[in-house]
């Protein structure tokens, strides 16, 4: 019988197979750039060429790739064949070193946001060693970064990567300034939770609204959503069962930690959660998921929505990004222990994450901005677009006791009992959950619920590497030069609670007062994407990211550009999608139906000239009145399209912000109440009850 151990990784080059294939040397080359940081040898790369592409053809693979993140949210791939001529004739397959280490795709196709322009085409990919090359169908897929000709970076895995050794020297010269010299490298550690909708494919087929923008631009909510709490955690149907059983296959021979999946809180939307790794594997990963979840879902039938907001009256999706730091000695910074206030580096590191979200607030908000996530943040069941930070009663207590300067009563171990000798005892954690927070502290991690399901989080974790080695920074700068370490870490974690603990919120983030509190104490509130991407280019922000090595000002001012225009084409491709629904679908299928009614009121009252037909008449009145208010809005709808300039995109967005949205929403309005009153066999698009529940 053949057991998930006997398959795990079986499509991956991994620690593994590369011991197997190459020689001590080469082996232990690889391992110093892999799990330390080493630079790599480029004189090993033709021997690992060699082992991987003998490894990839034993597997079945004809092909390889350079497989890159570039700036558009999805992921990008060229593939060539490993096969080479011969002068006598036939072909081998061959793979070199420098074929493994460099790749030149063409960089103007990909957006750059004026990094380079169309007749500057010269781009280069670059092996990314740390993160392991696999097989996807027949080709080999190795991973790499992607940056121009000039050297700036075109995709989200360089600036990571960029980040992740800025966390790393800052934390081990604070480690060094506090006496800890046992640890040599110091890496964050992710684990992703992915949202998912999953929609039978022959409704997803009639719904024009889903295909070109993954939401539903229109519908009515059923007479049942999730008000019971049924969905969540309930019993899985045995169809998505099966597509669960051959997802996790799929990501298994991937090597994707696949760990933990179930209904999620909507009708028709699941979950899967990944095991912890480093953050660039991690993100790499994270995409696979999304495409392997597309791929598997079409085999049994169903589409899979990944948009953050793909039905109205509902939960969206999220992606929640669990964080912490590790040594390679194997220790959690980011866990108290059993006695947090007694454990000085743990709450030098815990303040060093409040200092950060505090100070770069509006970058973690930025990190998360896109059009599709503006419907989700701030919703019911989304934390709020203002940023904060949850730690729960023991935690606070102990910061406040420190802040103070009064001793600290030590929480004692709480034993659940719960009335029923069958059931066993076990102690209480040291803090609740609190899924308001958009940054909460959950025992040995931060939980940052803010990104949004569809995107990279590459960005999202770019942003809390760099706020964290910041912070971790200025704390070395001050504790380098101590004669009392005690006495100056002691002072130092004081005086940044007094600083920063406006950040720190325990309660309620989806009550309105908490908005109004947020205010009072100068926390920021971004709204929409329009609001919040300006900000990428605040002075502080650009001296931060560069001060840190993470990211230039131009990439940064390309980032900036690429995020509004995004935007803006992501919002105007749905203006234009409603206004071609709206006139050839839904306003003809109205007068259809209004059309329909008065050809039988006027039979009806042929036969029997005393009938009222008092439904008739009061459904064809509000009809006639509503396809005249579709008519009107639908015009209105493409007077705010056409006034966008198309060439400044910071204007443009708020244009979208301020007119098009809300003409979009009145257009819906308009569309959604004649859907509650026409025919279910006249109206062009399959319902949310079809949707959701699969109502026939």
């Amino acid at each position: 019988m053949t057991t998930v151990s006997d398959y795990f990784g079986s499509m991956v080059f991994d620690d593994k197979v590369m011991r197997s294939m190459l020689s001590a040397e080469v082996y232990s080359s690889m391992q110093k750039t892999v799990n330390q940081g080493y630079p790599l040898n480029p004189d090993i790369a033709n021997a690992v060429a060699q082992a991987m592409k003998n490894w990839a053809v034993s597997k079945g693979a004809t092909h390889y790739t350079h497989w890159f993140q570039p700036l558009n949210g999805v992921t990008a791939e060229k593939h060539d064949s490993f096969i080479q001529n011969l002068p006598e004739g036939g072909v081998i397959m061959n793979f070199s070193g420098k074929e493994l280490i460099k790749g030149e795709p063409d960089a103007s196709s990909f957006p750059s946001g004026g990094l380079r322009a169309t007749f500057e085409a010269r781009g280069y990919t670059a092996w990314d060693p740390t993160s392991y090359a696999f097989i996807k169908g027949r080709t080999l897929c190795i991973p790499t970064a992607f940056c121009s000709y000039s050297g700036e970076a075109l995709d989200e895995k360089t600036a990571l990567l960029r980040s992740m050794e800025a966390l790393n020297r800052q934390a081990l010269r604070l480690l060094r300034a506090i006496g800890n010299n046992s640890v040599q490298r110091v890496h964050a550690q992710v684990g992703v939770e992915q949202e998912y909708f999953l929609v039978p494919q022959e409704l997803y087929e009639k719904r024009p609204d889903l295909r070109f923008t993954g939401r539903t631009l229109f519908g009515v909510m059923p007479p049942k959503g999730q008000e019971l709490d049924d969905h969540y955690f309930g019993p899985i149907k045995p169809e998505i069962s099966r597509f669960m059983d051959e997802l996790d296959q799929e990501l298994w021979r991937l090597g994707v930690l696949a760990k933990t999946e179930h209904n999620e809180v909507a009708p028709s939307q699941h979950e899967l959660a990944c095991i912890y790794t480093k953050v660039n594997v991690a993100a790499d990963q994270n995409q696979l998921v999304m495409e392997t979840i597309k791929t598997v879902a079409e085999r049994h039938g169903f589409v899979a929505l990944l948009h953050e907001k793909p039905f109205e009256g509902v939960n969206g999706n999220g992606k929640h990004n669990n964080w912490s730091l590790a040594t390679d000695t194997g220790v959690n910074l980011m866990a108290p222990g059993e006695t947090p206030h007694d454990n000085a580096q743990f709450l030098l590191f815990l303040c060093a994450v409040i200092r950060a979200v505090d100070e770069y607030q509006d970058l973690l908000r930025i990190s998360a901005a896109s059009a599709g996530n503006d419907h989700r943040l701030g919703a019911s069941e989304a934390p709020p677009a203002v940023v904060s930070i949850f730690l729960g009663e023991e935690l606070t207590a102990v910061l406040r006791s420190i802040e103070e300067d009064v001793p600290y009563e030590n929480s004692r171990e709480v034993t659940m009992k719960l009335g029923s000798k069958v059931l066993p005892r076990f102690s209480r954690d040291n803090t609740d959950r609190n899924r308001t927070s958009p940054f909460a502290f959950t025992g040995n991690k931060f939980e940052f619920r803010m990104p949004g399901s569809m995107g990279n989080v590459a960005f999202p974790n770019v942003v809390i590497n760099s706020a964290v080695a910041d912070s971790l920074a200025c704390f070395a700068q001050q504790l380098e030069p101590a004669e009392n370490i005690r006495e100056t870490m002691a002072a130092l974690i004081r005086e940044t609670l007094r600083e920063h603990k406006r950040i720190i919120f325990n309660g309620n983030g989806y009550d309105a007062k908490w908005v109004e509190e947020a205010e009072k104490r100068g926390l920021s509130n971004y709204r929409t994407t329009a609001d919040c991407a300006p900000h990428l280019l605040d002075r502080r922000n650009v001296d931060m990211l560069t001060r840190m090595g993470v990211l230039s000002e131009s990439e940064l001012r390309s980032r900036c550009e690429i995020m509004l225009e995004n935007y803006c084409k992501t919002v105007c491709i749905e203006a234009r999608t409603m206004r071609s629904m709206a006139i050839k679908r839904i306003l003809p299928a109205i007068e259809n139906y209004t059309a329909e009614l008065a050809r039988n009121m006027n039979d009806k009252k042929k036969a029997l000239p005393e009938l009222e037909c008092r439904f008739e008449k009061d459904t064809i009145q509000k009809l006639s009145a509503l396809t005249d208010r579709i008519h009107a809005d639908v015009g209105r709808m493409i007077q705010a399209l056409n006034a966008l300039s198309y060439a400044d995109y910071e204007a443009d967005s708020r244009k979208i912000r301020d007119e098009l949205l809300p003409a979009m929403e009145k257009l819906r309005a308009g569309s959604d109440a004649a859907e509650m009153i026409t025919s279910k066999g006249c109206w062009p698009l399959p319902n949310y009850g079809l949707l959701l529940f699969g109502e026939k």
